[in-house]
């Protein structure tokens, strides 16, 4: 067994309850509570979700102050820059408002940092830059700035006024923005809006601009519909991998029918070059529409998937979706390349006594892939990782942590021998001079091994519920769908089935036959079992229990259950 199996506790009267008055499965009801829907409004809102059950945006700390600003920028004829960041949430984010406040009346210029030349949000190098390439009066920031301090007091000395719209950790003091609008300024454990990453934020600012101007009488604002740009609301918000609850649970299901069905030139030249002809959903922008995206801003600059996602004709959408697919083809090069040459090397004097905190890097490494090998090594050790790059003696990395180590805020006892540093509890990115190294490696550690309790090292199984073979008949998975789309706090539905016993040969699959398929039986029922990248791992030789979760194959025209196996034990 590779992880601890958690059954998460029952709560049998508010089952019973869901059971009754949704006319849902034990196994569905039991799903909702562990998702933490307490009551059966919530329940009713999360199966069916409306954009009507939305909340007033103005309920966002600092939005009145943002609009009022922004509607002076309006009338005044200002030029208002979106200063965005290079990943697909500051991409969808600065396309959305864009395009939004363009067709409102707006002046608008755009301009993305570059990752190499600039790194990441309002540096001063990117800040200088920007002013002196496109003027203007009213800076927008958007998923970049809660920390600039420095940089909006900057701007702020030249006369230009900054608005932050951004989802991430806030300095303390404040930057002194006119408006800061980010749910993390909220006070109390559960944050209003806390799940909604920039994306969804540009959709509430849209909202509320909308509002005020009809309010106002503004002829343009009156017959306006937002929804359209619900298709990058919802790129935005699967690609940040924020959790899928609360606003984002209305907003995502929406934003997927629109994506399925827009207009956009980018994206239907995305969908083209990606392979994608059939239903787009979670797994299609997360894994294959996303990185695509995030390729570009990765590389070098994120211009040319703004530019996609800005498109006005196909032609020009194509050329750039085969530039962002040729680009996103080297990143992986690149970072299979780095992993590779770390998990080697970490094979041979990684110490789980010891080591609580990986931290790998050479200055040559590209910095727009240290992200991603971070989060391959961790999946690889299950310990917090931090992977740098960089040049001339200055390293720029990034970190994935595990539950119960908070990064950002580890982070900030480090803050030092740091140059910069940011986040949030789970990634987080920092700057840090080469000589400082070995002391930040061997602080980080240290802090690890004071926090981190010893169970907490062994990745946790959170399973919804026991279940038998006949409990997962193709009628009560369809019902399971009822719960999708699936993410971040609201995971694809898990179980433990017990009693098993392999009933057919097993068969192995992919180029290198490390996938295998088998036949199961539990007294109960059959159904098949699917192990993904099994490799030359054990199969089981007796009666065993397994952890997966439930899905439906789709084959031929054939429909049938199908269990993803994620652990197994001997019984």
């Amino acid at each position: 067994m590779k992880h601890r199996w958690t059954h998460l506790p029952k709560n049998e009267l508010l089952e019973g309850q869901f059971v009754s008055s949704l006319n849902a499965s034990p196994l569905l009801a039991r799903c909702l509570i562990n998702r933490g829907i307490n009551d059966l409004s919530e329940a009713e809102h999360f199966l069916s979700p409306k954009l009507k059950h939305l909340a007033d945006p103005f309920l966002l700390p600092n939005m009145k102050v943002a609009v009022e600003r922004l509607f002076t920028a309006r009338s005044n004829g200002e030029t208002t820059v979106i200063f965005g960041d290079y990943d697909v949430d500051g991409v969808t984010s600065t396309t959305l408002l864009s395009d939004a406040l363009t067709s409102l009346g707006w002046k608008v210029d755009w301009y993305l940092p570059h990752r190499m030349d600039e790194g990441y949000g309002l540096t001063q190098a990117a800040i200088e830059n920007c002013v002196k390439e496109k003027p203007h009066q009213l800076m927008l920031s958007v998923d970049c700035g809660s920390n600039a301090v420095e940089s909006i007091a900057w701007l702020s000395s030249k006369g230009i006024d900054t608005i932050v719209l951004d989802h991430h950790q806030v300095a303390d003091p404040h930057p002194a923005a006119v408006a800061l609008v980010n749910p993390q300024l909220q006070s109390g454990d559960k944050k209003p809006f806390a799940e909604l990453c920039t994306a969804g934020l540009a959709f509430k600012l849209l909202h509320a601009l909308v509002k005020h101007g009809r309010e106002l009488g503004e002829p343009e604002f009156a017959s306006f519909d937002i929804r359209p740009f619900l298709d990058l609301v919802a790129l935005g918000t699967i690609a940040d991998i924020v959790p899928l609850q609360k606003e984002n649970r209305l907003l995502v299901p929406a934003g997927l029918k629109v994506l399925n069905k827009t207009q956009r030139p980018g994206l239907a030249a995305l969908k083209e070059v990606s392979g994608i002809t059939g239903e787009v959903g979670g797994q299609e922008v997360g894994f294959t529409l996303g990185p695509r995206l995030n390729a570009a801003g990765r590389m070098e600059t994120a211009s040319d998937s703004l530019k996609l996602l800005l498109s006005p004709d196909l032609k020009t959408a194509t050329h750039l979706a085969k530039n962002l697919d040729a680009q996103n083809r080297e990143r992986q090069r690149i970072d299979r390349s780095i992993s590779d040459q770390i998990l080697a090397d970490l094979s041979n004097r990684f110490d789980p006594e010891e080591d609580f905190a990986l931290i790998e890097g050479e200055l040559l490494w590209h910095i727009g892939v240290v992200g991603i090998v971070a989060s391959r090594v961790l999946r690889k050790f299950y310990r917090p990782t931090f992977i740098l790059g960089g040049e001339g003696g200055l390293y720029r990395g990034s970190g994935r942590s595990i539950e119960g180590f908070d990064l950002a805020a580890a982070l900030r006892q480090c803050d030092d021998i740091l140059i910069a540093h940011g986040g949030h509890a789970m990634a987080a990115g920092l700057t840090i001079e080469e000589e400082h190294l070995p002391e930040f490696k061997k602080r980080m550690n240290q802090i690890a091994k004071e926090t981190i309790p010893p169970e907490l090292l062994i990745p946790e199984l959170k399973l919804d519920s026991e279940a038998t073979l006949a409990d997962l008949t193709l009628r009560k998975l369809e019902e399971l769908q009822k719960l999708e789309p699936t993410g971040r706090e609201n995971p694809p539905v898990s179980v433990s089935v017990s009693g098993l016993r392999i009933v057919s040969t097993p068969f192995f699959m992919g180029k290198e036959k490390q996938h295998v398929k088998f036949d199961v039986s539990d007294g109960t029922a059959e159904s098949t079992v699917v192990w993904w990248n099994a490799g030359e791992s054990q199969l089981p030789t007796s009666t065993f229990s397994v952890a997966c979760e439930p899905s439906i194959n789709e084959f031929r025209g054939s429909r049938s259950p199908q269990l993803r196996l994620l652990d197994w034990k001997h019984d």
